[in-house]
């Protein structure tokens, strides 16, 4: 896409603007799927308990929680998509869990199920992962539906540094994540980066620096942005209840997006600002707005301070 376009409208490269553009107008819309896996920081292999943040129904939708069956979630959730979203064409997203977290077979047994639900109208494949789960019999696999299908692989890079990631339970290491994204170099694989901002030990620089770690990675085509919430049923909700901390206030994690914004490699598209769960299992921070509310605000704010992807971003030589 033309980031200089998109950039004159938002002053980021947004992904709702990115998916019109690719799609020739057309309404795209994600439709969630939990394929029952788990992660290898939850069942023993490197540990228990998950990622200390992390509660798993805390971003999955209930379709994918209730409906039993691919077939089913698939279904009800292009129904909603087209009920209330006016969706035209659909990307199957992979999302809760580690959704390679299997040998390839079985793997490949769950994702040809997906994908040949009402492929007419499924024009994308997205699936989520860790650094410490993917490999080269899995980047093949995944590059045998790209003759079909837009295929995006989501992974959490969350820090970037070792010390934030052993504090988290993240079971990998920063260099697991670089050897992860080798794997993808001259792939026609899409790649997502996953970042988690606001663990109270890390500094307003350490933070930005996420940004010049991202930029260096050309494979790296989009970016997910998530402010640190605490959620009910995580480890760290248990400590926060014990012995609150700071966390980011609306105003505070906009300022940090309107720094970061313009280190942004110009052609990365970001699919999203911000993160939230569901307002029952919310513990903090709670900015007392909607999603559509707090879009609105960062969004404002970004038009209203002149911020452009990419104006300060600097070529690594």
């Amino acid at each position: 896409m033309n980031a200089e376009k998109e950039s004159s409208k938002k002053g980021y490269n947004n992904y709702g603007t990115h998916l019109r553009e690719k799609y020739n107008g057309k309404k795209v819309f994600k439709v969630i799927v939990d394929g029952n896996f788990s992660c290898p920081n939850r069942d023993g292999l490197k540990g228990y308990g998950g990622c200390t943040y992390c509660n798993v129904d805390s971003f999955t939708p209930d379709i994918s929680r209730k409906a039993p069956t691919i077939e089913e979630q698939l279904l009800q959730g292009m129904e909603r998509a087209k009920k209330s979203y006016k969706a035209d064409q659909f990307i199957v997203y992979f999302q809760p869990n580690t959704n390679t977290y299997a040998n390839v077979d079985y793997l490949k047994t769950i994702y040809d199920r997906a994908l040949a639900f009402n492929p007419d109208e499924v024009v994308g494949f997205s699936v989520g992962t860790r650094p410490d789960c993917i490999d080269a019999e899995k980047v093949t696999l995944l590059e045998s539906y790209c003759d079909r299908f837009d295929v995006d692989l989501e992974m959490g890079m969350e820090s970037m540094y070792d010390e934030t990631l052993q504090k988290i339970n993240r079971g990998c290491t920063h260099a697991e994540f670089v050897s992860a994204v080798e794997l993808l170099k001259d792939s026609p694989i899409d790649l997502c980066v996953h970042t988690v901002f606001g663990f109270p030990w890390e500094t307003y620089e350490m933070m930005l620096n996420y940004i010049h770690e991202i930029n260096r990675f050309p494979q790296i085509k989009f970016v997910k942005f998530h402010h640190l919430h605490i959620v009910e049923g995580s480890i760290m909700g248990v400590h926060y209840k014990r012995n609150p901390f700071p966390l980011f206030t609306l105003e505070q994690y906009t300022d940090l997006l309107c720094d970061l914004i313009p280190l942004l490699r110009p052609d990365i598209v970001i699919q999203r600002l911000f993160g939230i769960s569901d307002w029952d299992l919310l513990i903090a921070p709670n900015w007392r707005l909607k999603k559509t509310e707090i879009q609105h605000y960062i969004d404002s704010t970004i038009e209203k301070r002149g911020i452009l992807q990419g104006s300060k971003y600097k070529e690594n030589k």
